[in-house]
């Protein structure tokens, strides 16, 4: 069954427009959820609203909006208060600049969504859209409006399709100068530089997101399934963390040996397993020849 579009609109490049769809990239589903229940008889737990003054449940219909002026006091916003000033999706997406993609901020990135064209008809101008934007390299940016909001998009090929990241606004980013302005400048050694950058070639690889393992996902699973079944849970002793202190020069030196001994404990484990081969090679075509002879 095809996923549900999250929003459906259309995509403008000037005069040249194609009705598409949007999909959520990424999804929690299959991640591991836990309700609160009640301990005694297995149920599960439901929130209410209290007030926080008197400690009464406070119902649905007395329910309502404020925004804290200062410590304990709220201005109270009604719904049609809120609704003049929420933003009605024209269901647009129009593109108002391109720009060269290392030119975005990774901070800005937010939600990703998968843009597909709706139907066959949009399938040509759609693919006039995605090819012209292939060459030219760029990021498109463009708004749109999602659950009442306003919101920033970039738009780039992915595939046979398009890959739409909402961007956060300024004022959603926290300046870098509060938490970086208090940080020391170190004397630090040539040699201490070269002997970290040695350790990073050592580490050189690929971006492979096949490769990321979220091990405590499978834990929590392995412990329900576990539980599940009857078994009985055994808590792991904690390790208790090394109390010598390293130099940083020392650290250094000492993590180049350590890649040094697993390349030459891996070398050696291919030597033997090569080794191993050849020899059942050789057994093979020695029973080989003493069957001909016979």
């Amino acid at each position: 069954m095809a996923p549900r579009a999250y929003w459906k609109g259309t995509l403008k490049l000037s005069l040249v427009s194609c009705p598409v769809a949007l999909y959520p990239a990424t999804t929690a589903a299959e991640k591991t959820r836990f309700h609160m229940i009640n301990r005694e008889t297995g149920h599960r737990l439901k929130q209410q609203m209290v007030d926080s003054g008197t400690g009464d449940v406070v119902e649905s219909g007395q329910k309502g909006r404020g925004y804290e002026l200062r410590k304990g006091k709220y201005v109270e916003i009604e719904p049609e208060e809120l609704e003049a000033v929420q933003i009605e999706s024209n269901h647009t997406i129009d593109i108002e600049s391109f720009v060269p993609s290392d030119e975005i901020d990774q901070r800005y990135l937010n939600h990703p969504y998968y843009i597909a064209p709706d139907g066959k008809a949009a399938v040509d101008a759609f693919a006039v859209i995605r090819d012209a934007m292939k060459d030219q390299d760029r990021v498109a940016l463009a708004k749109i409006v999602l659950t009442n909001r306003e919101h920033i998009i970039a738009i780039e090929p992915l595939g046979k399709g398009l890959l739409g990241t909402t961007l956060r606004f300024p004022y959603e980013l926290r300046d870098e100068h509060q938490f970086f302005d208090g940080i020391k400048s170190p004397k630090i050694t040539k040699d201490m530089v070269e002997l970290a950058g040695h350790i990073l070639r050592t580490k050189a690889a690929h971006f492979d997101p096949s490769k990321f393992k979220d091990e405590y996902e499978t834990a929590l699973k392995a412990l329900v399934k576990r539980k599940a079944s009857g078994k009985t849970i055994e808590l792991p002793e904690r390790e208790e963390r090394p109390s010598n202190v390293v130099s940083l020069m020392d650290a250094l030196k000492q993590s180049l040996k350590g890649r040094g001994r697993k390349k030459t404990a891996a070398k050696s484990h291919a030597r033997r397993a090569t080794g191993r081969q050849r020899s059942a090679k050789k057994t093979q075509r020695s029973t080989a020849r003493q069957r001909k002879a016979g």
